[in-house]
């Protein structure tokens, strides 16, 4: 067992334990971003000044009428950047811009003594706006051949040759949506500045060192005049990674300029408007199975919708592209990728990365062509899953090392939920309910964890002890309720050997861990717990050396369990407190900067190939569905899941993230429908759906009626931090299974073998026309009856052609 991972006696992770501030969070006590405003002196308030135009050049914009408006103090434009006007990565997102991209684009800031005056005075400023044509829709960006960012291929094998020994070949195409991140917590920001003109942002961000360099460089400040903090997020998903940056940066240049705290946060609306989304995808195959069903070329293309700047698009489409295989070997494969730009906000991270999106290309293609091969979909996962022993490699070319534990979730999940005699089961209700059809699919999951860019696979760590034995922690990651600092805590404490009530954890700030990475890729416990452990082993190093001395044996004999200081074969023992003090006064440093580098990543970007990822996250879900052939209002009986986290940290916490993840998954691919106004009119590219009347998420009526979640047991993870594996992303995935599960229902009210294409989200509505095919015997798509050879030639497009190959 590698030291990384070898576990303590009597370690504090794997105990179940609460969310380190769940008693916070449910009597309201917990702060956040906005809260510290009415802790703060002398406040503005700022407010957007929105263009609701989809695309226009600014021909004139008058700030004066806003100036006259009472309480207003100023009146923020381009022309008041000191540094950079940029709020992006990539220098393509003018904080002040010259020209609108999307509807509700922020064109100026205004500045108000009270949130109203903000508001009346941002209504004042006039624009005068030159109109130009704008794309919506990701299909009018691909036919006008809009596109921006790289163009990656990604190609294993010989496709050509393993399309001449396919026994059958089946093409298609598939568009689906993206996702709305709507965390609790709308995007905010507190900005201060000091005597020094030293400037303090508190900001509700994923990645503060990066909130930090947008907001030095708008500034024209070196980093080390900004300070970035953030005490804890009401939700993340990845749309706090990359968009709080520019927020972030008009709170701290309207507070550089006017000397006075100014604090932002969008309200509901302007957040769904102004801020980015998860990707929705446009995906043309084509995919050979040989004779007994086993995949032998895919040649695919994958379209994502960038939206009008680039963000983290391009990381987004190659992590899709990495998930193409999911569970599935594919030993030819060609995969291309694009990114469309089109007339709506920035499309941004979101859970899973792009992961999702590519894992959901191939589960729809297996679940479309299971019929046609008269397989059960069950039986063709199963026989084209990544076999351990046989040197199989991703299509990108990382060897899947843990190739068995497919087969074991899978395994466990089958046995554990009975699927066999539930199927009996639901084949006899099915016979006996003409117009009421249940179905139960079996999904399982592969996925990465790294980043795909290998040097933000770092970490860092501060960690104090006090003279009186307490332990302060300091780590790069950030909190958003996934119980990160619960489990950094844990780390601590085990590593240390001491309760975890002597430990306690400060706020995320960059002047206590710098160049930190963002909290994503469902790394944050690898890369800090790593960090936390390097820092606690340098404490506990020098502090056995001092209990040797003081219980007279070697150091290499010393152990620090529960707080108390012994030596093997000894009965003396020394407590931690008296251990620390005496520590303090032989001047031993009672403080260490901790750092954990990901090792054995290797990435080429240029070549698409590369072991990015440190390791894979499995995982397998079974999902009964019943369904009404009326309606099409389905409702989700029972889920049973059995997910691979190594060996917990915080096992309360990990299943707590697998039920949330799944849920999540399920409202991306059955309810939550993202509709902007695609008309010719005046509100052309408004979004339509920017409510929680409007925009359907999943809540407790959603959930399972029963719902099982069990944790992979002996499932150490060697070379990662206490044998555990990361668990924040990976169990979205879970959630396919829903979705064919409502495949498999809807082809239940037609006759046996019809394949059934199923729109995502597949709403009710969608799966009432789901229904409504599969009673035709599969033949109508699209709301008309046609051959089913005309439906295949129509969906065929070339992939090679779209790529731009």
């Amino acid at each position: 067992m590698s030291h990384l991972s070898q576990r303590p006696e009597k370690p504090v992770v794997g105990v179940p334990m609460p969310h380190e501030s769940a008693a916070l969070h449910v009597t309201g006590t917990a702060l956040y971003t906005d809260d510290l405003v009415y802790r703060t002196k002398d406040v503005l308030h700022a407010y957007p000044v929105q263009v609701m135009k989809a695309h226009g050049r600014i021909t004139a914009l008058r700030t004066e009428p806003a100036l006259a408006v009472p309480g207003v103090v100023r009146v923020l434009t381009g022309a008041d950047v000191p540094g950079v006007n940029d709020a992006g990565m990539k220098h393509d997102e003018p904080l002040f811009p010259d020209e609108v991209m999307f509807h509700g684009h922020a064109v100026a800031w205004v500045l108000g003594e009270t949130l109203e005056a903000a508001r009346l005075g941002a209504a004042a400023v006039q624009v005068e706006l030159e109109e130009l044509p704008s794309l919506i829709t990701l299909q009018d960006a691909i036919e006008a051949g809009s596109f921006h960012g790289a163009r990656p291929v990604m190609e294993t094998g010989d496709i050509d040759a393993g399309f001449a020994d396919s026994a059958h070949v089946f093409t298609g195409e598939f568009q689906f949506a993206g996702q709305e991140h709507f965390y609790l917590e709308t995007h905010a920001a507190l900005a201060q500045v000091d005597e020094n003109g030293q400037v303090f942002v508190q900001s509700s961000t994923q990645h503060p060192s990066e909130t930090q360099e947008i907001v030095s460089h708008v500034l024209g400040v070196p980093a080390h005049e900004v300070t970035v903090q953030c005490l804890r997020m009401g939700g993340g998903f990845g749309g706090k990674e990359m968009q709080p940056h520019g927020f972030a940066a008009v709170a701290a240049l309207g507070a550089k300029l006017t000397g006075r705290p100014v604090r932002f946060r969008l309200n509901r609306t302007q957040d769904l408007t102004m801020s980015g989304k998860r990707h929705g995808f446009h995906a043309t195959w084509k995919i050979g199975f040989d004779a007994d069903g086993r995949i032998q070329a895919l040649d695919a293309t994958l379209v994502a919708d960038g939206g009008w700047s680039l963000d983290l698009s391009e990381p987004v489409l190659a992590r899709a592209l990495c998930h193409i295989d999911n569970t599935y070997w594919i030993p030819n494969a060609r995969v291309a990728g694009r990114i469309a730009k089109t007339n709506t906000v920035s499309n941004t991270a979101f859970r899973g990365f792009g992961g999702p999106q590519g894992m959901l290309v191939i589960e729809d293609i297996l679940g479309r062509c299971a019929p046609r091969l008269g397989l059960d979909p069950m039986e063709l996962r199963e026989r084209n899953f990544y076999q351990p022993g046989q040197g199989q490699t991703t299509p990108y070319g990382q060897p899947v090392t843990q190739a068995e534990r497919i087969s074991t979730v899978w395994q466990q999940v089958k046995d554990g939920a009975g699927i066999a005699d539930r199927r009996r089961e639901i084949a006899a209700f099915n016979a006996a309910h003409p117009h009421t059809k249940r179905a139960l699919a079996l999904t399982g999951i592969k996925f990465g964890i790294s980043f795909n860019l290998t040097a933000f696979n770092q970490g860092g760590a501060l960690v104090l002890i006090y003279k009186d034995g307490s332990v302060l922690i300091n780590h790069g990651g950030t909190e958003m309720g996934q119980g990160l600092h619960t489990k950094m805590m844990q780390v601590a404490a085990t590593t240390l050997g001491i309760p975890l009530h002597k430990v306690r954890l400060a706020p995320t700030r960059t002047d206590k861990v710098p160049n930190t990475s963002a909290t994503a890729a469902s790394s944050g416990a690898d890369l800090n717990g790593g960090a936390i452990k390097n820092a606690c082993e340098q404490l506990r190093e020098r502090l056995v050396q001092v209990a040797a001395t003081q219980l007279g044996g070697n150091a290499s004999d010393v152990r620090i369990v529960e707080g108390v200081a012994r030596v093997l074969g000894s009965d003396k023992e020394l407590a931690w407190d008296d251990l620390v003090r005496t520590a303090y006064f032989q001047r031993v440093q009672l403080s260490a900067a901790g750092f954990y580098r990901t090792e054995g990543l290797h990435w080429d970007a240029r070549t698409f190939r590369g072991s990015p990822f440190k390791y894979f996250a499995h995982g397998a879900a079974a999902t009964e569905v019943e369904v009404d052939g009326f309606t099409g209002a389905y409702r989700i009986r029972r889920v049973d899941i059995v997910h691979d986290v190594g060996d917990s940290l915080s096992p309360l916490i990990d299943i707590g993230q697998v039920e949330g993840g799944f849920v999540q998954g399920a409202g991306w691919l059955t309810l939550e429908d993202l509709r902007w106004d695609v008309s010719d009119g005046p509100h052309r590219g408004r979004l339509l759906t920017q409510a929680a009347s409007t925009y359907k998420l999943p809540s407790f009526s959603e959930m399972p009626e029963e719902f099982n979640v069990t944790l992979l047991e002996n499932a150490t993870e060697e070379g990662a931090v206490y044998g555990s594996k990361a668990v924040g992303e990976p169990p979205l995935m879970l959630a396919f299974s829903v979705r064919e599960a409502l495949r498999q229902a809807a082809a239940a009210f037609g006759p046996s073998g019809v394949d059934v294409e199923l729109a995502s989200p597949a709403t009710p509505e969608a799966v009432y026309w789901a229904i409504q095919a599969a009673r035709r015997g599969g033949a109508e798509r699209n709301g008309r009856a046609v051959d089913g050879a005309a439906v295949d030639g129509a969906l065929r497009t070339d992939a090679k052609a779209l790529s731009g190959a």
